[in-house]
């Protein structure tokens, strides 16, 4: 059998509807085709000798890239689906595959990843299901959908916000898709349990210090205020905020400064403030409790995010989505819920809200065989 030779390869490869790229084992780009140029929006003179987030700018680059795990584990990945941004700034959903790249004598060279335009497969679904896909929220809920409008108002504004809800309502994806869409989506994103460190670890974590005597550090660490520089800080659970550290926070807040522990003098603040606490901040407040006036610099804007008791026709959205997500990176054939299971999954008030559906999904799939 007659193998194509390389022109003829790069024919076929031009020819695809599928993007394809290569990287080299540093991840820059080698090699753009140019249903690549057409879904991204760039050029290949503009990614070629690039590192591939540069051009991607996928939702995965930061902790997960699908390229670095095939690089260092040498496993392809198969079908995985996620969103790029492309030259116009435009979340573009992709299902990917990538494979290792390897020369005639075998050695390793790169790695090749193709991708496919899901735009309206997306749409086609969304209408099909009537339902509402945003920035990784899933929803057909009327509740719902009026609290997507509201982020894309507000989020447009440097204004603080307050996510309010129970434990495992996506309080953090809430928060994600608020940087994402702010004028700040190109500074980083940094986030910050309150409840899960003591007052003085805290107050380092979050304001820093500078190198002192006194306090016996040798070197400068920067806080994560000054970490989101540009950006956003999402203080989760912020009602576990200690009254001294609720003081630090006002004046990031109203006078747009911090100071670092062993500081002299209070350094700039320039982020934007989400945060989040399980129930209603305002009945924290009190002598004891929390602040009324952070409270008050806190509340021009409150996202109140409904259980999912309160939202049950989004379950079966919620579970297609999950399947689809586990099974992609389990490599299942699972298609879906039987019968007899619908009903259970509708009728149980889920305490721990989305998160825990998600958990049952995964159990479900390491149990169960192919099908349903």
């Amino acid at each position: 059998m007659k193998h194509p030779s390389a022109e003829e390869a790069r024919i076929i490869i031009e020819s695809v509807a599928d993007g394809v790229f290569t990287v080299d084992v540093n991840r820059v780009i080698t090699y753009f085709n140019r249903a690549a140029e057409q879904i991204t929006g760039f050029n290949r003179s503009e990614a070629i000798g690039r590192y591939c987030w540069e051009v991607f700018k996928a939702d995965i680059c930061d902790q997960c890239c699908s390229i670095q795990q095939t690089l260092e584990s040498g496993d392809s990945l198969i079908d995985s689906e996620v969103f790029i941004t492309n030259s116009e700034d435009k979340r573009i959903p992709v299902r990917i595959s990538t494979a290792l790249l390897k020369d005639g004598r075998n050695r390793l060279v790169g790695a090749v990843e193709t991708f496919r335009d899901l735009s309206e497969v997306r749409q086609l679904r969304r209408e099909l299901a009537d339902t509402y896909i945003f920035s990784g929220i899933i929803s057909k809920n009327d509740t719902m959908l009026r609290l997507i409008e509201v982020l894309e108002s507000v989020a447009e504004t440097d204004i603080p916000i307050l996510l309010e809800g129970e434990k495992g309502t996506e309080k953090e994806l809430f928060a994600k898709t608020i940087h994402a869409m702010s004028p700040r989506k190109n500074g980083p994103l940094i986030t910050t349990c309150c409840r899960t460190l003591p007052e003085a670890l805290l107050e380092t974590e979050l304001f820093g210090y500078t190198a002192d005597s006194n306090t016996k550090t040798v070197h400068d660490k920067p806080g994560r205020v000054a970490l989101a520089g540009g950006g956003t800080l999402f203080l989760n659970d912020l009602d576990a905020m200690s009254p001294k550290l609720q003081k630090h926070l006002i004046r990031v807040l109203r006078d747009k400064v911090f100071k670092p522990l062993g500081c002299k003098r209070p350094e700039t603040a320039d982020v934007r403030i989400v945060a989040a606490t399980r129930g209603r901040l305002a009945d924290a407040v009190g002598p004891k409790g929390f602040r009324d006036d952070l409270h008050e610099l806190m509340g021009s804007v409150i996202i109140r995010i409904p259980p999912l008791r309160e939202r049950k026709e989004d379950i079966p959205l919620l579970i297609d989505h999950l399947i689809a997500k586990h099974t992609n990176l389990t490599g299942k054939t699972v298609k879906g819920v039987s019968p007899d299971a619908l009903p259970l999954l509708m009728t149980y008030n889920y305490p721990g809200n989305t998160r825990e559906l998600e958990r049952i999904i995964e159990y479900a799939l390491v149990i169960c065989p192919d099908g349903q």
